[in-house]
């Protein structure tokens, strides 16, 4: 087993762990709650922080293959994360939290899948003006950290 791999595994397993609990303990009125200057409900960041883990992989997969990442801008990640509050306004609970419990079970599992060779490989990624990034930065201030930091916004706001 790669020891650098899983340990950025069990980061995420953990931080998406916290998310979920944290969720599933809410009132239906908490899930509806907008969350202030996101504008945001609840439920709809959760439901967000578990349906953008494929994309957060494939970016850090492409940088593993040494492919650079191209095409994707803060306008462009702006446009998705408002078309997907818009098509999940209503998600339940149950929903979020399952799909939050897939596929961050699925992203730790690609994360175990990389080498280490793969994670200290770094090629231009966009949304960082094309600087070289490795695959363990891109996992890192995606993947990983991304149900950390939406927990924090959440309870602040509740």
């Amino acid at each position: 087993m790669n020891v650098k791999a899983n340990a950025l595994a069990e980061r995420l397993e953990q931080g998406a762990r916290a998310l979920a609990d944290f969720a599933g303990g809410l009132t239906d009125a908490q899930w509806q709650t907008r969350v202030p200057q996101d504008g945001r409900k609840v439920g709809v960041i959760v439901h967000h922080v578990a349906s953008v883990y494929p994309l957060e992989i494939q970016l850090a997969q492409t940088v593993a293959g040494g492919s650079p990442v191209a095409g994707v801008t803060m306008d462009a990640v702006h446009e998705m994360n408002a078309g997907h509050a818009r098509d999940h306004d209503g998600v339940s609970k149950d929903a979020a939290i399952d799909l939050l419990r897939k596929n961050s079970a699925a992203a730790a599992a690609a994360i175990r899948a990389l080498g280490d060779d793969a994670l200290d490989r770094a090629a231009p990624v966009s949304l960082y003006a094309d600087a070289p990034l490795t695959a363990q930065f891109v996992l890192e201030d995606h993947a990983v950290r991304h149900s950390y930091h939406h927990l924090a916004t959440l309870r602040a706001a509740l």
